[in-house]
């Protein structure tokens, strides 16, 4: 029977960025900007098509970290499979995410992070 093993990485984001739909300026971490804190991290689900198929990789994520510390806006950067559903397991996982939020000048603002989730088969 194959285990499933998934790592996690939160990276620094390259780019601010706006929140288009509320016009509110997204930082980056760095410059005064500190990096959320994640204090809930929900694991993608391996599909079973995925798993039949032997798929294994990283899914690269941007996610806008919001001040309440939930996972807003999340889009894939790069891809490892969006035939047999891991791509979108990823994303759904992460937008059940929970951080301490990034804070500037000692409060919580929007902060762009990635997010490299690993699907290992053992």
């Amino acid at each position: 029977m194959s285990r499933r093993v998934f790592a996690v990485v939160v990276a620094v984001a390259v780019a601010a960025t706006t929140l288009a739909a509320q016009n509110t300026e997204v930082f980056k971490p760095g410059k005064g900007v500190t990096l959320p804190r994640v204090i809930k991290e929900v694991k993608p689900v391996y599909t079973p098509a995925a798993m039949e198929q032997k798929i294994q990789g990283s899914v690269w994520l941007l996610a806008v970290v919001t001040e309440k510390g939930d996972v807003g806006e999340v889009e894939v950067s790069r891809s490892l499979d969006k035939e047999y559903g891991l791509d979108d397991q990823a994303v759904k996982a992460t937008r059940e995410w929970k951080f301490e939020p990034g804070k500037k000048d000692g409060k919580p603002v929007p902060v762009q992070i990635t997010i490299e989730l690993t699907f290992t088969l053992k």
